[in-house]
């Protein structure tokens, strides 16, 4: 058996978390859990994280860094209505190959909020830092018209919502967005 160095299981740790982060949420997710689906013992993922709140942070992290790449790839050498096209496309293909990472954008932001009310204003800044990257993405690849990127990113916010409360692309509520080959486009 070959064994994983630090960095590969803090690698397994980060994909495990969003997976259970995602259905179960912040207060809803144990380390026992995370530790169990990694293979390791939960003194160890103390080793490799402080404590609960150092993984969530990693996995909202590592979420809105694949994210903002998926939309760096899809606008690269575009602009305007093809960049906007494109990073519509790509969202649509992540979140429908990796539902995880969209129900994960839900959690961090019910977990940062949830913080902020209790007067943990560090804990979202981490969060507010990645989602600013992911924006400034959107707004670049935009031409920096702040108008078409919060057009852009409203939609993408009612998207992941229907998309989370289970509508089905069929579902009358997704009339009024405009149509592809793929579902409902921003």
């Amino acid at each position: 058996m070959v064994r994983m160095s630090a960095e590969e299981r803090r690698e397994s740790v980060v994909r495990a978390a969003i997976g259970e982060f995602s259905r179960t949420g912040y207060h809803g997710t144990s380390t026992e859990v995370i530790a169990r689906r990694v293979g390791v013992s939960q003194p160890y993922l103390f080793r490799l994280y402080a404590n609960k709140q150092a993984i969530f942070l990693a996995a909202s992290e590592r979420c809105l860094a694949e994210t903002t790449r998926v939309m760096e790839k899809a606008s690269e050498g575009l602009s305007g209505d093809e960049a906007l096209d494109a990073m519509s496309d790509a969202y649509q293909k992540l979140i429908a190959e990796d539902p995880d990472k969209l129900l994960m954008q839900m959690q961090m932001y019910v977990a940062v909020a949830a913080a902020e009310a209790a007067g943990d204003h560090s804990f979202g800044e981490s969060v507010r830092a990645g989602w600013m990257e992911l924006w400034d993405t959107v707004r670049l690849a935009l031409g920096a018209d702040v108008d078409e990127s919060t057009k852009f990113m409203a939609y993408g916010m009612l998207i992941n919502t229907l998309v989370s409360m289970g509508f089905a692309p069929d579902h009358r509520v997704w009339v009024g967005f405009e149509k592809s080959d793929q579902g409902p486009k921003c």
